[in-house]
């Protein structure tokens, strides 16, 4: 059993900055491994930023040198640091979650098993 837990959405000013954060619970305490994605209605869901096997940041090319992931593995939490956001970030922002190791492709949405709520980021110019 896995439950995600996001919170940090909100709506903010063009240039302005907000924190997302997302809690997973499992309840053998496996190690889960997440990501960030995001959906804009009538556009596909957009891997946003993740680490990979071997801890280094991946970034989806539009919010890279804006947004800032970081993680807690004792926690299974990851968090999300987004600044200098623009118009085009508003989203519905997701975590997702896998107890799989992952080896590649770590923003492809099918690696993931267990998906939160959402929360909404709404950015205005």
């Amino acid at each position: 059993q896995v439950q995600l837990v996001e919170s940090g959405g909100g709506s903010v000013q063009s240039g302005g900055s907000l924190s997302l954060s997302c809690v997973a619970t499992e309840s053998t305490g496996r190690r889960l491994y997440m990501a960030w994605f995001r959906q804009v209605p009538g556009r596909s869901r957009e891997g946003v930023a993740t680490f990979t096997r071997g801890g280094n940041t991946v970034y989806a090319a539009s919010v890279r040198d804006r947004f800032t992931v970081s993680q807690d593995n004792a926690k299974n939490s990851l968090y999300l640091q987004m600044n200098n956001l623009k118009p085009d970030d508003t989203a519905m922002y997701y975590c997702a979650a896998t107890p799989n190791v992952r080896y590649d492709s770590y923003l492809q949405s099918s690696l993931y098993n267990y998906w939160g709520q959402g929360t909404q980021v709404t950015v205005s110019s």
